[in-house]
């Protein structure tokens, strides 16, 4: 079973540079983790419909082939080292992580 790993940003100081900045780092530390099925990274959608959250800058989707290929990406160097270098310019990170089957 799949596992989809969601992560919604919100920045200390909301700037655009400050969004580009952190989705480069996503894209840098993250994206290409062993057991990795699908990775994004980007900025919060131009849609302002009554049920869109938009309580975030950067939103970053992973979707792993099972739940120790996320459970791997934990642990692993790249991912602590993300979080030690991008952490002080989070005011607030919500994670959303589901099981999902790949529809045929």
């Amino acid at each position: 079973m799949l596992l989809v790993h969601n992560v919604y940003f919100s920045l200390k100081e909301p700037t655009d540079a400050n969004r580009k900045q952190l989705v480069a780092a996503c894209d840098k530390y993250l994206s290409d983790h062993p057991g990795t099925v699908f990775y994004a990274a980007g900025t919060l959608a131009d849609l302002d419909r009554p049920v869109n959250d938009r309580d975030f800058d950067v939103g970053l989707h992973v979707i792993f082939k099972d739940r120790a290929a996320h459970d791997a990406y934990q642990t692993a160097p790249k991912h602590l080292q993300f979080i030690e270098e991008n952490k002080p310019t989070w005011a607030k990170v919500r994670v959303f992580d589901s099981n999902a089957n790949a529809a045929k």
